[in-house]
């Protein structure tokens, strides 16, 4: 584990892009552009991309936008629902800062986080991704101390996602995108592309996140685990179809998701879901 140093003034603007997806989040979404209204330091654009929710969240939207201002919330709107991926590669092709981080519209961040985040990437200029911890619901520590930080390479990215998406920042100018169409495991399949292809990625040890819900089986229902679990088995094959992991690894990785899916089945089924 690596440290990297920490401080910043209030009055700084980080050179990051925040792109907000949403769907149906009419509920949450003040909740999650607070959270980034509040930051230590000010994102350059905040961006929110409504996927054609239906359900009043464009509205809401425009009433925030109303109340901060144009200059602060830049509103995107997809004509029709193509997913989060889709969202977030638009709310990213409009971005024109250096530096993109991801919020979902369900969630929230802890004030220092992009403070934090853009000082470890200015500094660490050799990672083209970062990532961090985070908790369930409103658990945040004091300020941290300090950036202490790990290198996560391919293989442990192979065997499981080691990034929610909230916690993620990346550098705009990678080629890589979020897979259009794909609805689950998305955000796996773009992380464990950027590193077999060699770029290097980061994960900063500190809770800088918080998500509202669990990350598998929110739901109660098998089906919602089948879902992601047919995501994985067809991200594997993608990979392999792309000639970035060998024909063995790829059946290794296969059984791997099998096991990883049964052992979920067991874990929703003792909450008592269905």
């Amino acid at each position: 584990m690596s440290t990297a140093s920490s401080g910043a003034s209030p009055d700084d603007v980080a050179p990051v892009a925040v792109v907000i997806p949403c769907y149906r989040a009419r509920a949450t979404l003040r909740r999650a552009l607070d959270s980034v209204l509040r930051q230590t330091v000010r994102p350059r654009e905040l961006i929110a991309v409504d996927d054609a929710s239906g359900d009043g969240s464009w509205e809401e939207l425009q009433r925030i936008q109303g109340e901060i201002g144009a200059d602060r919330l830049r509103l995107l709107r997809l004509e029709r629902n193509q997913g989060p991926a889709a969202a977030r590669n638009a709310g990213w092709e409009a971005a024109g800062s250096e530096l993109v981080a991801f919020l979902d519209a369900d969630d929230a961040w802890h004030p220092s986080k992009l403070e934090l985040q853009a000082r470890f990437m200015r500094e660490h200029p050799e990672f083209a991704l970062s990532g961090h911890l985070h908790v369930a619901g409103d658990r945040y520590a004091d300020r941290p101390a300090g950036l202490p930080f790990v290198e996560i390479g391919a293989g442990e990215l192979l065997r499981s996602n080691r990034f929610v998406t909230p916690s993620v920042m990346l550098r705009r100018s990678l080629a890589g995108r979020f897979r259009p169409g794909q609805r689950h495991m998305e955000d796996h399949l773009l992380w464990m592309q950027l590193a077999l292809r060699g770029h290097r990625l980061a994960r900063i040890e500190l809770e800088l996140a918080s998500l509202y819900k669990p990350q598998f089986g929110a739901s109660g229902q098998s089906s919602d685990l089948w879902a992601m679990a047919s995501a994985e088995l067809a991200n594997y094959r993608l990979l392999r179809r792309d000639g970035l992991i060998s024909a063995p690894g790829c059946a290794l990785l296969l059984l791997w998701s099998g096991a990883k899916f049964l052992r979920r089945l067991a874990i929703v089924a003792a909450r008592g879901g269905r």
